[in-house]
């Protein structure tokens, strides 16, 4: 299902399809995920996975965008298979498809790297918004799961980020890094940093990939909080 403009249709380009893996053990639910993702012509589906060692041995291999992952499987967890890759794959966006409301597995995917969290049964419109939206540095999250995460944030201090490895306290950050770390901790979406800063997106996610290495952090979020303290 396509999602409708008011403004003209920008052709396609291959560098700007969002290449999209899928982590599901049901069969069933997997053609589904893939057709979804299929029916529009800005992404593609570049592999199906139905387990964590299945995906952990595949994943790295197809270079994808935006992984969909299951929380339910059948050698282990999402969660698990999140915790192992992200950290290796800073430029990967995870977005967890699960029907648990579960606080605990909500939280211990958002500290393993994922940055989205959609609750089961999603629809096609928005499944492939989350796409869209975590690409460009949104964190796409059902309704239920939002709220949960304010309440959780009026009750408990803010995310713990691990101290830096002995020695590397101090981190040299190029003027431009700083630049792109200011505009992500005012919130400011990949493509509108880009915008400010006068370059590519593809561009930003090389900066914010080479912050990523240098704060010894695999999220946004972790990275923008390191930052504020070195501040």
């Amino acid at each position: 299902m396509h999602r409708e403009s008011s403004s003209p249709v920008q052709p396609v380009t291959p560098a700007d399809v969002i290449r999209v893996a899928i982590i599901e053990d049901d069969a069933g639910t997997r053609r589904s995920l893939r057709d979804i993702v299929e029916s529009d012509s800005g992404c593609r589906c570049v592999g199906e996975f139905g387990g964590v060692a299945e995906a952990l041995a595949g994943i790295p291999g197809v270079a994808p965008k935006v992984v969909l992952v299951d929380v339910n499987l059948p050698d282990g967890t999402g969660v698990d298979c999140v915790r192992q890759l992200a950290p290796t794959m800073p430029a990967t966006e995870f977005v967890m498809l699960t029907l648990y409301q579960d606080g605990d597995i909500l939280f211990d995917a958002l500290a393993a790297g994922a940055h989205g969290y959609l609750i089961k049964p999603v629809r096609v419109d928005e499944l492939l918004a989350a796409i869209h939206d975590v690409v460009e540095g949104g964190s796409p999250m059902s309704s239920m799961v939002a709220r949960r995460i304010v309440r959780s944030f009026e009750r408990h201090a803010p995310l713990k980020v691990a101290p830096l490895p002995k020695g590397q306290e101090i981190v040299e950050l190029a003027p431009r890094e700083r630049e792109v770390l200011d505009l992500l901790a005012a919130g400011a979406m990949y493509k509108e940093v880009a915008k400010q800063l006068g370059v590519s997106r593809n561009t930003v996610i090389t900066y914010i990939r080479r912050i990523y290495k240098k704060l010894h952090v695999h999220s946004r979020h972790h990275a923008v909080e390191r930052y504020r303290r070195m501040q």
